[in-house]
């Protein structure tokens, strides 16, 4: 089986929202809990389309950062205490350490309620 299947499997299964962008800022990618969070399917659209000029300069500014150097890979980019997350925006690579998109990764505080192992 193809590596990137596996890849895939892992973000379908991903509970937090995962979206991929390009560095023309197309999304590329949004898991099914991204679409259920946004309400909309962005993949072939800017993302830029979905947020206001003090957020898309903020995109801009981490993207010319990760472009710096390879060492710049993730940013906070905000705290959601409603949900009790924080965000970011982190890089993605090629193998030669070449800047190709970016996601935005969602990282949820509260702790898991349910049982371990728990199968029913």
């Amino acid at each position: 089986m193809e590596l990137s299947a596996f890849f895939k499997g892992v973000l379908e299964q991903d509970r937090a929202p995962v979206v991929i962008c390009d560095l023309e800022h197309t999304v590329v990618y949004m898991n099914p809990a991204s679409i259920k969070r946004y309400h909309v399917d962005l993949t072939g659209k800017s993302i830029k389309n979905c947020h206001n000029a003090q957020s898309n300069e903020k995109i801009d500014e981490v993207v010319a950062w990760f472009n710096k150097s390879e060492e710049n890979n993730i940013v906070y980019t905000s705290r959601n205490d409603k949900e009790n997350k924080d965000v970011y925006m982190v890089a993605l690579r090629n193998d030669c350490g070449e800047l190709i998109g970016y996601y935005e990764k969602h990282e949820y505080r509260t702790n898991e309620t349910t049982k371990l192992y728990d199968m029913k």
